[in-house]
């Protein structure tokens, strides 16, 4: 198993671990943190198997699903949750996803974070494609994706079923070459 660690200006991921279980029920436990996302706050049991399941994931060849540990370089603490999963089908594509903790909001921080998950799949994994999906009324994540330079496609109806019932999705993307030409500019 190849593992994980990649560094940005403000954040780092690297894979999750064991000892990360507390700090990311810190974010997946969190009413607020969860709100655009399509699960209920999750209990300390269950991110135990999302951990556990992840260690399993990434021990795969090839390997398609990323669960990474968001650190805050400055403290050295997880912060939140990256995801990238790559396409079975389509192995030059793949989605993230992003939770951070409540406290790390409205400074950035998701915008640095789909920066570095964009580097990370394109440089680091050299894919052509990488989007994401988020709720219409997340805001912040829209903003995050726009800022990062992904592109909004559009939406897809009744995508992800919710504790709520079914909810469309806004779906962003980016293309390596658009992202490096945005970058450079």
């Amino acid at each position: 198993m190849r593992s994980v660690h990649y560094s940005g200006g403000r954040l780092s991921l690297r894979d999750v671990t064991p000892d990360d279980v507390d700090a990311i029920h810190a974010v997946y436990g969190d009413p607020a943190a969860t709100e655009h996302l399509p699960f209920s706050p999750r209990t300390r049991a269950e991110i135990e198997q999302i951990v556990t399941a992840a260690l399993t994931l990434a021990a795969a060849v090839p390997r398609q699903v990323y669960v990474l540990a968001v650190i805050d370089n400055e403290s050295g603490q997880v912060i939140g949750v990256g995801r990238l999963r790559i396409d079975p089908e389509h192995p030059h594509s793949a989605e993230i996803t992003v939770a951070l903790r409540r406290d790390h909001w409205g400074r950035g921080m998701g915008t640095d974070l789909v920066r570095l998950l964009l580097a990370f799949g394109f440089r680091g994994l050299r894919l052509h494609r990488i989007w994401g999906a988020r709720s219409p009324a997340n805001t912040a994540a829209q903003l995050a994706m726009l800022v990062a330079g992904m592109v909004e496609e559009g939406r897809a109806r009744h995508h992800v079923a919710t504790p709520t019932g079914w909810r469309d999705s806004i779906i962003h993307s980016a293309l390596r070459d658009e992202w490096e030409r945005y970058r450079a500019g």
